[in-house]
């Protein structure tokens, strides 16, 4: 057949109504169990798959999920956070039949792009990642009508279903690493103070280091990217007295403060130790490997996925805790320097 197989080239194979096989296809009840046996085997004889705007209009539904990312365009591609992400949100979509639409736009254009998607039809609903302090986002779904699930956790609460993981006792678990392995100036360089996860990971940080009785020591942006941990990297190291372990992040930044610390000569974990966020596939296989904090992407994309199905379909969901990151213990951490003593 050189055209797309129809509802009707289905019916009269089948021997059957169109009525009839629509019914089928759509799982509804009221057929005979022998003649939906036919039927299936008819449209998987002529290969006949479902069009999408046939059955958007059948269901009143887009058949998509929407994930709009506010960052510059450029950097999504160098993050390996995102297609892990959207792997996990692929893996349960494809099972539904619907697609994952993206978007990624700059901070000035997200709310009219969430605006276009909603009056336009084109998702059921969206997942909003990368939460920011007193998130605009959270008021204007609502006001949308846009079934959407928050991944990580809002200080004060949201009334949206929430996937979260708890990452604040990995970076404490870093920390107290480090400092069992002697370090005293330990460091930190920062994603994006805007966004919820990096000011808790940047506040658990600080946190451990007073648990153990430290001064906090030197903050530097990074911004989540590379060029911005080889920024702050060689700030750190251009200090009088520069930290013996520097902590990340995320593994992205972390991986380029691997590569700045080399190019200045020096030893890995010997004279630095470097921990990063995430555990991305690139982490094992730097030189030195990352010691890193793994939290699973796959498993938040999957777990969002997951509640957004069932708020699009049921209303609502029940909040999701993942299983917290765990430290992952590789060869760029290692005990600290041995400095002589200042004058």
């Amino acid at each position: 057949m050189s055209r797309r197989p129809t509802i009707a080239d289905v019916a009269a194979l089948a021997g059957v109504s169109r009525a009839t096989v629509s019914f089928v296809l759509n799982n509804r009840p009221g057929v005979a169990a022998a003649t939906q046996q036919r039927v299936r085997a008819a449209a998987e004889n002529l290969g006949w798959t479902p069009s999408r705007s046939a059955r958007a209009l059948s269901t009143g539904r887009a058949g998509a999920v929407g994930l709009v990312l506010s960052r510059e365009p450029e950097l999504i591609g160098t993050d390996p956070f995102y297609p892990a992400f959207m792997a996990g949100i692929e893996s349960v979509i494809s099972d539904t039949g619907d697609g994952l639409m993206l978007h990624v736009c700059r901070p000035g254009d997200e709310e009219a792009t969430y605006r276009r998607l909603e009056s336009d039809r084109r998702v059921d609903g969206v997942i909003l990642t990368d939460l920011r302090v007193d998130d605009p986002r959270l008021a204007l779904v609502a006001e949308l009508g846009l079934p959407a699930v928050v991944v990580g956790a809002v200080e004060g609460g949201t009334q949206l279903p929430t996937v979260n993981v708890d990452d604040r006792p990995v970076i404490r678990h870093a920390v107290q690493h480090l400092v069992e392995l002697g370090h005293r100036d330990i460091a930190y360089v920062a994603g994006p103070e805007e966004f919820v996860h990096a000011l808790r990971r940047r506040q658990a940080w600080a946190d451990a280091l007073a648990e153990a009785g430290l001064p906090v020591g030197p903050v530097l942006a990074g911004g989540f990217t590379a060029e911005g941990g080889a920024r702050a990297t060689q700030a750190l190291l251009a200090r009088s007295v520069p930290p013996t372990a520097i902590v990340y992040g995320n593994d992205l930044s972390a991986t380029a403060g691997i590569a700045v610390a080399q190019e200045a000569g020096l030893r890995l974990p010997e004279d630095l130790s470097i921990v990063g966020f995430d555990d991305v596939p690139l982490a094992s296989w730097t030189l030195p490997s990352l010691t890193t904090c793994r939290a699973n992407p796959t498993s938040w994309g999957r777990a969002a996925a997951l509640a957004l199905v069932e708020v699009i379909e049921r209303g609502d969901a029940d909040d999701v805790e993942l299983d917290p990151a765990t430290l992952v213990l590789r060869g760029s951490t290692g005990p600290a320097p041995v400095r002589e003593a200042s004058a």
